[in-house]
């Protein structure tokens, strides 16, 4: 009989991964320029850099702004304020009728920030918005007429009988027209009033006057962004748009809004602003009459933009 041998042998392999404590810091990402041969800008859509993602603040809230019309179109907006961790935000416009509300409008975003628009029929509408963590907010109805102005009659004038010896016409040139002149604002600022108008020429739209409160609301808030060292419609302490131009006391309708940073001239700015589908539409609405620039630099020398239009 044989006995087999066997020969147990263990190696134990023991190896401690520790991370560094010498790494670097994840920087923020540096937003595309928008033109090759400038410093790195900016418009509305900052990028944050990627950190991780800490507990979701209690203050979290959404909100939603009630349907309104403007150059016939119904706009309504939703707002993430004081949230930490990111989620989807949609909202729908809804029309209330007997029975189930049709949906008419709707759109989503990652962005704390979303409006909407679309063509207006008489109706009554409200909107509902939903950030996909449970928050939910709905605005009040409102019943919309879509109404626009009646023409103004042109008058006519009874026909003068021509003189026994007619004289011959003299031609005048018809005036040119040009953008109001206005006090208001400095100098890069108002540059930016004229170039502004200068395209908007080229469309066909009237020009804008430099209005002293919607510059007011532009340059605080270009001054507050450049303070505090953010990029963004909504301000630090929540407000928006419509909040900051209110708290001027201009009255008006047809509000909107473009910002920049980092372009270092007038003519830049508003090249960018014309590159951008969004913004151009701001600048080539020809409802608007009135508009605010506001141009402030930060610590390092950047300049943060702001053009408020409205109407009246």
């Amino acid at each position: 009989m044989r006995t087999p041998l066997g020969v147990l042998a263990a190696v134990l392999c023991l190896a401690a991964c520790a991370p560094s404590t010498g790494g670097e810091d994840v920087g923020e990402v540096e937003p595309k320029p928008i033109a090759a041969t400038e410093a790195p800008t900016r418009t509305d859509e900052p990028t944050p850099a990627a950190k991780s993602t800490p507990a979701e603040s209690d203050d979290c809230r959404v909100s939603v702004t009630r349907p309104g019309v403007s150059s016939l179109r119904i706009e309504t907006a939703a707002v993430r304020r004081d949230c930490v961790r990111p989620a989807l935000l949609r909202v729908r416009v809804k029309r209330a009728v007997p029975g189930d509300d049709p949906v008419v409008k709707s759109g989503a975003t990652r962005e704390d920030r979303i409006a909407l628009k679309l063509r207006c029929e008489p109706g009554t509408y409200y909107a509902v918005a939903t950030d996909y963590r449970g928050r939910t907010a709905r605005s009040k109805a409102v019943r919309l007429t879509c109404a626009t102005p009646a023409p103004t009659p042109t008058p006519t004038s009874t026909p003068t009988p021509a003189p026994s010896e007619p004289r011959p016409a003299r031609t005048t040139k018809a005036p040119e027209k040009r953008a109001p002149v206005s006090s208001v604002g400095t100098a890069v600022e108002n540059e930016v009033v004229r170039l502004t108008n200068a395209e908007r020429a080229k469309g066909g739209c009237g020009p804008l006057k430099h209005d002293a409160r919607l510059r007011e609301a532009a340059i605080g808030h270009s001054t507050d962004m450049a303070e505090n060292d953010y990029f963004d419609h909504t301000s630090q302490d929540g407000r928006d748009m419509t909040d900051r131009i209110d708290a001027t006391g201009f009255s008006g309708s047809a509000w909107a809004e473009n910002i920049a940073m980092g372009q270092p001239t007038a003519a830049a700015v508003v090249k960018a602003w014309m590159d951008s589908d969004g913004h151009r539409e701001n600048i080539m609405n020809c409802d608007h009459t009135l508009i605010g620039v506001g141009a402030a630099k930060n610590a390092e020398g950047q300049i943060y933009w702001t053009q408020d239009f409205a109407a009246r």
